[in-house]
């Protein structure tokens, strides 16, 4: 059983919660997941065992991309990593959710070259860091963003929630 399962995540339930803002459950998971992962890449970046290739920061596409994303998991119930643990359980509906993913990515593929030219090409800022922009070091960054979460999570466990 891994910590997905046990926390609920890829329970119906959890996903509406969160997408009511009743039940932080997926909000905790994720937080916890980005912030061991930002100190496993910022440190294996620090020491040149990795390099960070940065996607371009493009507000066409991430508009684009997060209302199709939000879209799909508010009709399904499921995100990617869920649909596919929902799945491993026997839970057929989530085929649709992957069947949707499917097809968006063939979508996408065949009608690149077109948003390329168009929606991609809105505010294109290129690749850039938190620490390109504001000038702070990632090891500053790092620990502020831990101990914000860290915090945020204090409140919403006093909240209930």
């Amino acid at each position: 059983m891994d910590s997905a399962d046990r926390g609920g995540l890829i329970r119906f339930e959890k996903q509406v919660g969160m997408l009511l803002l009743k039940d932080m459950t997926i909000l905790k998971f994720m937080l916890t997941t980005i912030s061991v992962g930002m100190v496993g890449i910022i440190t294996l970046n620090h020491f040149g065992i990795l390099n960070l290739s940065h996607r371009p920061m493009n507000v066409g596409g991430i508009v684009l991309g997060g209302s199709l994303f939000g879209i799909g998991w508010a009709l399904t119930g499921l995100c990617p990593g869920t649909s596919m643990g929902a799945l491993g359980e026997g839970r057929l509906h989530a085929l649709f959710a992957i069947a949707g993913m499917l097809t968006g990515a063939m979508l996408f593929s065949h009608s690149y070259d077109f948003l390329r030219r168009t929606i991609l090409a809105w505010a294109d800022f290129g690749r850039m860091s938190l620490s390109d922009v504001t000038g702070i070091s990632s090891f500053i960054i790092m620990p502020a963003f831990i101990l914000c979460v860290i915090f945020l999570m204090k409140y919403l466990e006093k909240k209930g929630v």
